[in-house]
């Protein structure tokens, strides 16, 4: 009896991930807003070139694996892609010669999808980047106004600011709202 339930459970859960849902007037498919996963990442390779004395290009190459087993018929066909846009804090310290520990906070904004049966991205080149200007533009406001209202404090927490993992600021990297012009694509 307790597999049964189970299953229907599974296959409830495969049905909402696929329905349409709505956030803020968009449609969307997928993960509902609020949810989330979780993901184990294999030995990966990150490379990175010093190109200023404050700036690094870098790559990172790695498989990723779920944590649990999607519900069985959610999700997107194999195959399917993705373009992320990733905004983040990294905060590393040395442990010995050859070590570090790392760890990363931030966000993450999807430009475009390409579905398994198609060669095309569900934006263009040009679009995805005016996208990406919209995003960019509205944490630049979001960072200005948390400024703004970080000088209006008194002086004396002006004088010792809590620092934390964050590299000085005082909230990890988090969204109050979509971005101005962000558009939800079925993922």
């Amino acid at each position: 009896m307790k597999t049964t339930q189970n299953q229907q459970a599974q296959k409830d859960l495969a049905a909402t991930y696929n329905d349409f849902k709505e956030f803020e007037g968009q449609r969307y498919t997928g993960v509902k807003i609020g949810r989330g996963h979780k993901w184990y990442y294999d030995q990966g390779e990150w490379k990175e070139k010093k190109i200023t004395p404050d700036e690094w290009e870098f790559t990172y190459t790695v498989k990723k694996r779920r944590a649990g087993k999607a519900p069985e018929g959610s999700g997107v066909p194999v195959g399917t892609g993705y373009h992320w846009y990733i905004m983040a804090h990294q905060n590393v310290t040395k442990l010995n010669a050859n070590d570090y520990s790392t760890s990363m906070t931030g966000l993450k904004f999807k430009l475009a999808h390409k579905r398994a049966d198609q060669d095309k991205w569900s934006a263009s080149t040009r679009a995805q980047r005016k996208h990406l200007i919209k995003i960019l533009q509205e944490m630049i406001r979001e960072l200005e106004q948390q400024a703004s209202e970080e000088a209006g404090k008194p002086t004396e927490e002006k004088k010792t600011p809590a620092k934390n993992h964050t590299g000085g600021m005082k909230e990890p990297m988090k969204r109050k709202k979509k971005p101005a012009g962000a558009k939800e694509l079925a993922a």
